[in-house]
């Protein structure tokens, strides 16, 4: 067969199982789970899978689910990714009220663009005519939240690294595949739109705690020492060095206060802080998130207050590869030939997908339907077939070129690659962030 003819076929396919794609989306929408947390949805995504054929391996990463298609012969893996997890937005009109957890990022449409895409791959026939293999991987905890959470399932052994795609490269679950492609919601953009995207940052995370010793708020306050104090100085000295941050080198730092004192009418003496420091490059977030400390150490060196900053890693830059971003475009053309295609460049968020793209040729476009920005409760689908269909038919399609005529196409990206790490320096790398502790006063 032709690969226009598989590529027809795939996208029936995908039509034929519109409505049980469209009732999964729904379901996971309405119980969203936070990070680690994704039990039901991912029994959800494994019970779709099974109908479906595969047999999925299931339990990775806490709770990642990962099912293999294989093709008529040998050749490369390319996986196509969604992830599990929701986002705390407690005041969205779809959180869980126990929780706060709301798909106010759009990951339910990530895993329903996946198994659509699943659908295309499995249930056309085209397998047979593809050189490689294809898996399709619903992952855990993207959004980097709860970090407290996270720690200790790290400290009992649980985890060793505290974002779902890092600790899956850890685990091994992505040496078996050699390219990877995942979408993403955009932000109001409720017509069909595919926004093409270069690049990413990266973060580290931080907590802080300030130590310092209660007294009588007033009566004897010169007997305290305010650790609340100490906070706000170390964040004055933060808002200080924006300044001295360099544009090319998009810099994000955003803390938050997680405890401000216990009572009022005490002299606060146990203050704590979470915050990210984002940047477009490792080496800009390795030089400026020690400037970070310093800012943060000399709030507590001011009052007399016991400083303490833990950093921990957080997430790599990501880098999309220029091919497969031109193969999607493409194909999104033949699945909706009235879709808008635009360059969204660099975006100054941060995903995991940064991780495994410094191992593998990735891609992450961003995909209209949806209203609303982002993490906010305002944010939408609006239109599934945009949103979901649309992406899920361009990577079907795009898996079919990928495979196609002995994977030639897969074989010529994968030939032009340089991994910028290796898996064990991006394990390193990661790790030496676990040491990087300091106490002080």
């Amino acid at each position: 067969m032709t690969k226009e003819i598989l590529k027809e076929k795939a996208c029936a396919a995908i039509d034929a199982y519109a409505d049980k794609i469209k009732a999964i989306c729904a379901g996971i929408n309405d119980e969203p789970e936070l990070g680690f947390k994704e039990v039901k949805t991912a029994a959800k995504v494994a019970e779709f899978m099974r109908d479906l054929g595969l047999q999925p391996e299931t339990g990775l990463a806490i709770n990642g689910v990962k099912g293999r298609a294989k093709g008529g012969k040998p050749g490369p893996t390319a996986a196509v990714l969604g992830e599990l997890d929701a986002v705390g937005c407690p005041t969205s009109p779809k959180a869980d009220p126990a929780t706060g957890a709301a798909h106010a990022c759009g990951h339910n449409l990530q895993i329903s663009t996946m198994l659509a895409a699943a659908c295309g791959i499995v249930k056309s026939g085209v397998l047979p005519e593809l050189a490689g293999d294809v898996v399709f991987f619903g992952v855990p905890a993207e959004e980097y939240i709860e970090i407290a959470y996270r720690k200790k399932l790290v400290e009992s052994g649980k985890l060793h690294f505290m974002s779902g795609k890092g600790e899956l490269i850890y685990e091994g679950a992505f040496d078996d595949i050699d390219m990877a492609m995942q979408m993403h919601a955009d932000k109001n953009m409720p017509k069909p739109t595919v926004s093409i995207g270069e690049s990413s940052n990266g973060f580290v995370g931080k907590t802080v705690r300030y130590i310092g010793k209660t007294a009588h708020a007033a009566d004897a306050p010169h007997e305290g020492v305010n650790a609340l104090n100490a906070a706000c100085l170390g964040l004055m000295g933060i808002n200080a060095l924006r300044e001295t941050f360099r544009e090319q080198d998009v810099v994000r730092v955003h803390p938050i206060i997680t405890k401000g004192g216990d009572f009022v009418n005490s002299v606060p003496d146990d203050v704590r802080l979470e915050l990210y420091v984002r940047a477009k490059t490792m080496d800009a977030i390795d030089s400026t998130h020690t400037r970070v400390d310093a800012a943060l150490k000399a709030g507590g060196d001011a009052v007399g207050a016991q400083t303490v900053i833990e950093t921990l890693p957080g997430m790599f830059p990501l880098s999309c590869n220029k091919r497969m971003n031109e193969l999607f475009a493409a194909n999104a053309k033949i699945a909706y030939p009235d879709v808008e295609i635009k360059d969204a460049g660099h975006f100054s968020a941060s995903t995991d997908m940064g991780d495994v793209s410094h191992l593998m040729p990735v891609i992450h476009p961003f995909i209209g339907g949806t209203d609303g920005l982002l993490h906010t409760p305002d944010f939408h689908m609006v239109d599934f077939n945009a949103a979901v269909l649309l992406p899920a038919k361009a990577f079907a399609m795009m898996l079919i070129d990928l495979l196609y005529d002995d994977a030639k196409e897969a074989k010529a990206i994968l030939a032009d690659f340089k991994p910028i790490l290796t898996k064990e320096e991006y394990i390193a790398k990661l790790e030496s962030y676990f040491n990087n502790l300091w106490e002080g006063m």
